[in-house]
């Protein structure tokens, strides 16, 4: 793909990982490389904001037939369990989901919880429905946000939920990730995609993060800093003790429960080529399902879906770090966003001159 000149885009337009040129792995990404491009999964945003105090949000992955009488395989896997991911003990009880995955902030993740619940008994077939298990995960937003208002309510959850499209997925500073900080940028949602043959046939991994997690930011093998690329935060950092992050892995290959969460334990290893700390205050988690299931592929055979898995969480976060904007918020708060073509200058990338007539 040939890169764009990022210091000569529209001013509202963020450029994604490939667009610079930057290339995570050889597979070949989905038309949209979002998880989207997996059939049958839709994503939804809400976002909540009122500056200078609040930068919130809600988001909501959600799987066309999932239900109470139609779970979905499915897989969790925690990397540090400081954080809340609800739903968390049935899903690895019986390898399954039976709602959408929601994400959002750490305090308002028990209203966003009751909120699914409610939305999901009202959906046709459920009337006779008396358990249910919501599975909702957060990130803390509380340097850019806030968190102690918990401004994420029912009406932003069903927002979320009833909007949500198949196409591209909006990503940085939306939805869940409008509040995020990772590796010392502003972060937020990210997505990406990979097609791979699984036993001759093929199939789509995607995923999405909600980034805020602590750590040194690399890319390609190279450590890239706020400090090293002229820029500096006001106020206090992110502590790289602190933030965490949550991953949605989605793939129509047909997987049963056990492999799903070998898929899931992939997604969060991923996050240590992109610097995560994986400190003691940092909640890392990922949730993997299946949207076809149906006799599983062999253990034997699941080496490429690892591989895209690994390379799609990686490329996920990149591009929540890249679609992201610099962010004042609650006491004053500056979070810097990551600067394209000074990111291109410090990896040694030549950055393009602009087209004639392109204008400065």
């Amino acid at each position: 793909m040939e890169p764009l000149d990022p210091d000569h885009l529209a001013p509202d337009a963020r450029p994604r990982a490939r667009d610079l040129g930057i290339v995570v792995g050889e597979a070949a990404t989905g038309p949209l490389n979002a998880i989207t491009d997996v059939p049958g999964v839709r994503v939804g945003h809400t976002t909540v904001r009122r500056p200078p105090g609040v930068h919130s949000g809600v988001t909501a992955v959600v799987p066309d037939t999932v239900g109470p009488h139609t779970p979905l395989p499915a897989g969790v896997f925690t990397g540090n369990g400081y954080g809340k991911l609800i739903g968390t003990t049935q899903l690895a009880e019986l390898g399954a989901i039976e709602t959408p995955v929601l994400l959002t902030s750490t305090l308002s993740a028990f209203r966003v919880a009751d909120a699914l619940v409610g939305w999901m008994l009202e959906r046709p077939g459920c009337e006779e429905v008396l358990s249910l298990n919501p599975v909702v995960g957060e990130c803390n937003d509380g340097v850019l946000s806030d968190i102690r208002a918990r401004p994420v309510h029912e009406e932003h959850v069903r927002a979320a939920l009833d909007t949500a499209s198949g196409g591209p997925v909006a990503e940085g500073c939306v939805g869940a990730g409008t509040g995020m900080v990772a590796l010392g940028f502003k972060a937020g949602v990210g997505t990406a995609s990979r097609t791979l043959d699984l036993a001759g046939r093929p199939f789509t991994v995607g995923t999405l993060v909600q980034a805020n997690f602590g750590g040194t930011l690399r890319v390609g093998g190279r450590t890239v800093t706020a400090r090293s690329l002229g820029l500096a935060a006001d106020g206090p950092e992110q502590a790289a003790e602190t933030g965490s992050c949550m991953i949605v892995v989605a793939t129509d290959a047909p997987l049963d429960a056990r492999q799903l969460t070998r898929v899931a334990r992939r997604a969060v290893f991923a996050l240590a080529r992109t610097g995560a700390a994986y400190s003691h205050g940092s909640g890392d988690y990922a949730v993997a399902f299946g949207t076809r299931p149906g006799a599983p592929v062999a253990d034997a055979g699941l080496g490429p879906l690892f591989t895209a898995v690994l390379d799609v969480v990686e490329e996920a976060v990149l591009n929540s770090l890249l679609a992201a904007t610099t962010t004042t918020g609650h006491r004053g708060r500056t979070v810097p966003a990551l600067p394209a073509g000074r990111l291109l200058a410090a990896l040694g990338a030549p950055v393009p001159s602009p087209a004639p007539g392109s204008g400065p």
